[in-house]
């Protein structure tokens, strides 16, 4: 007998243990990774061929101290290589981990390599090829600290890969991760199974093939220990024969109705289709499409299991949509399947609370470098006085973090109302009126965008999880809006420039209408859409006041206080931004409103520079730069409040006789320098209650806003 390492992922070692017994192994032992055992020839032909949860099984030829590369050469050394293949075969070394000497896998594979290479030049036998892309055979080296394990790889490629699966969806299970679901789910083969987010069909596919039998490596052509000098023919010969044999009885077997698939991706769909062909299941499973979030029983499934593998974002702004997915899952689930079980494995445990289930039993595993979530559930059924089965109903998401939920109420009769009096499109609903749910919230047309302010240090993380999760579900029911349309941002204190940083490439616009001026917002793109909606009134004073007047907005950003300039009858806008994006923006919205030709300029520049060198003069001036800057595109760094009085002195050089700038900042607590402006001949008016909107009436400091005159 010789001794073998099954490795499988970390968390199944007892199940592929449980597995191997089943198959016969009397001595197998867990350790990380992977199970030990000892097996003759037969015994592990038949476990690589039937085990559904390694990924490998692996000879042990050595286990050695290994404090540095001359170990492990002399280590790997000391094996007769030539005893176990012929220097005929194509090698590649497989090396895990590292230690304090050897720092790199690749160095340790090399060294492995190098003494089998040598072991078998030293006997004049040839040199054996390497090859990483058609290797006959892989050495398998696994070190963890000062230990080492070394020896042959059975399989070659992958058990996970069975053969059956040619596509896969965007995120597709490894098949021993699925049986490893399905063990643990609950489902004892002889019920019916449903996956309602099917994908490309692996979890349905696998179950499949337990019910009937089936040995997941049957379908494949190539094993590496079919080319050691150990192999017996006769007896792989036989095993898989007698695998074969019990696979189509077990096919044959299945009753119908027993296995359903349900996806709302017709392409993903057909290759569930595809892949069950292939496996031999085509007339086992039912595929059809359709939608979780509205799922019905299929036709013939009474009570049964439910499994699934529900998408789990990692991704800036994909939790709104998962949110209401699960949501409206679990209350499918409690409507529709009472009496049947349901396991779900995601990442994510708050998007499993969206549910709303309380778990039997949950387990952790990983899905490669992801942890994850299995969690078992009895679907009871809900029942009112009278014994009649209760529906889903909005009294369970009533205690969807109620506080939160009715100051979205109130927020949204009294800001709407105004809103929709003031010609209005877009407008902040709600900016951490609570302390314990701490986002904004701002209306754009039938759009939401949430931004997530960074939680304080001594909030645990799992806690903001969870509140942010409340609140995305609280939104999209308050406001009766579409997951589709609701866009999650993180907001950190930001300097400069770096509010406009690119978050993604979607490049998708809205028009929205802001006293009657048009303008294209962004929700995906940027953390800020493109307009500050805290301006909307100094944007409103600008266009009352620019009738007849040379027009400059400087920090133009997207150019909407132009836009309100030009139709309050500007009689020219000059918009100055460094961000050519910003500009082409700003173009874009002018034109939105029919503003072209030549007495609107656009000038891409450094703002602070521009102003030093400018010399035509303007008769309105709008001017809102950063609080802070250190643009490498800058010549220096920026402060408004070190700086705001050269700022004012380079200004007074383009103001008419009667010219007015409107200064604006986000600075709290800021102080204008009026002995200093005074003495370069200006005089200020704080008109900073006058321009703050309703929407942002709670915070009294969002902006500093004045009119600044000659004396």
């Amino acid at each position: 007998m010789n001794q073998y390492l099954a490795i499988t992922s970390n968390g199944l070692e007892n199940l592929l243990a449980d597995e191997l017994t089943k198959l016969g192994i009397t001595d197998a032992k867990p350790v990380q990774a992977g199970v030990r055992f000892s097996a003759t020839n037969a015994q592990v032909y038949r476990c690589c061929l039937w085990s559904r949860l390694a990924s490998r099984f692996v000879l042990i030829l050595s286990e050695f101290y290994c404090n540095d590369d001359m170990d492990l050469y002399l280590s790997a050394s000391a094996i007769n290589w030539s005893s176990h293949f012929s220097v005929d075969k194509r090698l590649i070394v497989d090396f895990n981990g590292t230690n304090q000497e050897i720092r790199n896998s690749q160095y340790g594979a090399m060294k492995v390599k190098d003494a089998i290479v040598d072991s078998f030049t030293k006997k004049d036998l040839g040199r054996p090829e390497i090859s990483k892309d058609q290797p006959d055979l892989r050495i398998h080296v696994r070190l963890h600290r000062d230990r080492a394990i070394l020896g042959i790889d059975m399989v070659g490629l992958g058990l996970h890969q069975r053969g059956y699966r040619t596509q896969a969806g965007a995120a597709p299970l490894r098949e021993t991760l699925a049986c490893a679901i399905i063990s643990r789910s609950g489902w004892d083969g002889s019920q019916v199974l449903l996956d309602p987010m099917c994908g490309s069909g692996t979890l349905l596919i696998e179950a499949a093939l337990m019910a009937a039998n089936v040995a997941p490596g049957i379908q494949r052509a190539k094993w590496s220990f079919e080319v050691l000098n150990s192999f017996e023919a006769d007896t792989w010969a036989e095993v898989k024969a007698e695998a074969t044999v019990q696979g189509r009885k077990g096919i044959k077997s299945l009753e119908a109705n027993r296995f359903f698939g349900i996806d709302n991706d017709p392409r993903v769909l057909q290759a569930a289709k595809d892949n069950a062909k292939r496996a031999g299941l085509a007339d086992v499973i039912q595929f059809k499409m359709g939608d979780a979030a509205k799922l019905e029983k299929p036709q013939g499934f009474d009570t049964g299991t439910i499994i699934c593998n529900p998408p789990y974002g990692e991704r800036l702004g994909t939790e709104p949509g998962l949110i209401a997915l699960y949501t409206a899952f679990g209350a499918q689930l409690k409507s529709e399947f009472a009496g049947s079980h349901a396991s779900i494995f995601s990442s994510s445990e708050e998007l499993l609370s969206c549910l709303r289930m309380r778990a039997d039993k949950q387990y952790k595993l990983s899905n490669g470098a992801l942890p994850c979530h299995q969690k078992n559930y009895s679907i009871t059924a809900r029942v009112n006085p009278n014994g009649e089965t209760l529906r889903h109903s909005e009294k369970e998401d009533a205690q969807i973090a109620p506080d939160f939920s009715n100051r979205l109420k109130k927020n949204l009769t009294k800001i709407g109302k105004w809103a929709k009096r003031e010609e209005l499109d877009c407008y902040r609903l709600y900016d951490a009126d609570l302390p314990n749910y701490n986002v904004a919230i701002d209306l754009y047309l039938d759009h939401v965008v949430i931004q997530e302010y960074a939680a304080p240090k001594t909030i645990p993380e799992d806690v903001a999880k969870r509140r942010l999760t409340d609140i995305i579900r609280a939104t999209i029911q308050v406001l009766n809006v579409d997951a589709n349309k609701v866009v999650l941002k993180t907001r950190e204190k930001q300097k400069g420039k770096r509010q406009y940083q690119k978050l993604s490439q979607d490049s998708e616009y809205l028009e929205v209408n802001e006293y009657g001026a048009k303008l294209l917002v962004n929700l995906q793109d940027y953390l800020d859409t493109g307009l500050f909606l805290d301006h909307k009134l100094t944007r409103r004073r600008l266009g009352q006041m620019s009738a007849g007047k040379d027009f400059l907005n400087l920090f133009a950003y997207t150019g909407s206080a132009s836009v309100h300039a030009a139709a309050g009858g500007a009689k020219s806008t000059t918009t100055v931004d460094m961000s050519n994006t910003y500009l082409q923006w700003a173009q874009r919205n002018m034109e939105l409103n029919g503003f072209v030709g030549g007495d609107h300029q656009f000038e891409q520049a450094d703002c602070l520079q521009w102003l030093k060198h400018e010399d035509r003069t303007f008769d309105l001036i709008f001017i809102d730069p950063p609080t802070f800057s250190n643009s490498k595109r800058m010549e220096q760094t920026f402060d408004i409040q070190r700086d705001h009085l050269i700022l004012m002195e380079n200004l007074k050089r383009l103001m008419r006789d009667e010219a007015v700038v409107v200064f604006s900042n986000n600075k709290r607590q800021f102080k204008m320098d009026l002995e200093g402006l005074d003495a370069l001949g200006l005089s200020a008016e704080n008109i900073s209650s006058k321009t703050l909107p309703m929407d942002f009436a709670r915070n009294k400091h969002i902006h500093n806003c004045w009119i600044i005159k000659h004396k």
